[in-house]
């Protein structure tokens, strides 16, 4: 096999930058049994480069500039439990947007938003499940449902409206 990666990373590698890069890192380990490798400060104390194994997965951190602009990253774990690692999550200061549930695919998953705006999207592989069949099962009420809730919910927190917080008006067409 022709590797472009370094052993140990894969083709793509997530980027997570954030305001307490330290505490990201922490935090991965905890919720998802994360594995630091490496934690750079810089001149002024802020993080310049940290990086995470999760499985097979390195996560790249830095932390933002104060001139530069939020940009939370929408990630997918898998993990051996995703009841446990939302729960761990949540202990640790993630806040769930999406309760988990099954899905017709064949993983047991929901989705938490991190202390730093980050949205996680925590699943675990809970049978193999033929794409044909998985389609059909789309049709059957609980994973229908299941599909609907989690468009909603990450519908409302990606649009502000969750807990009551309202989207900004839109402008009608002119």
């Amino acid at each position: 096999m022709n590797r472009t990666a370094p052993e140990g990373y894969t083709s793509v590698a997530p980027w997570v930058v954030t305001d307490d890069t330290g505490a990201l890192l922490d935090f991965v380990t905890a919720a998802f049994g994360g594995e630091e490798l490496v934690r750079v400060p810089v001149e002024d104390g802020s993080i310049g480069h940290g990086e995470i194994r999760v499985g097979d997965t390195v996560v790249l951190a830095f932390d933002r500039r104060p001139d530069w602009p939020r940009m939370p990253s929408l990630l997918r774990v898998y993990v051996p439990d995703a009841d446990a690692a939302v729960a761990a999550a949540v202990a640790h200061g993630a806040t769930v947007v999406t309760e988990v549930a099954d899905s017709a695919w064949g993983d047991r998953g929901g989705r938490v938003r991190d202390p730093f705006g980050n949205i996680w999207w925590v699943t675990a592989r809970t049978e193999d499940v033929d794409p044909d069949v998985a389609w059909k099962r789309l049709s059957e009420p609980v994973y229908a449902e299941s599909m609907r809730v989690a468009q909603e919910t990450l519908d409302a927190e990606l649009g502000g409206r969750r807990q009551g917080i309202a989207s900004p008006p839109r402008r009608p067409a002119s």
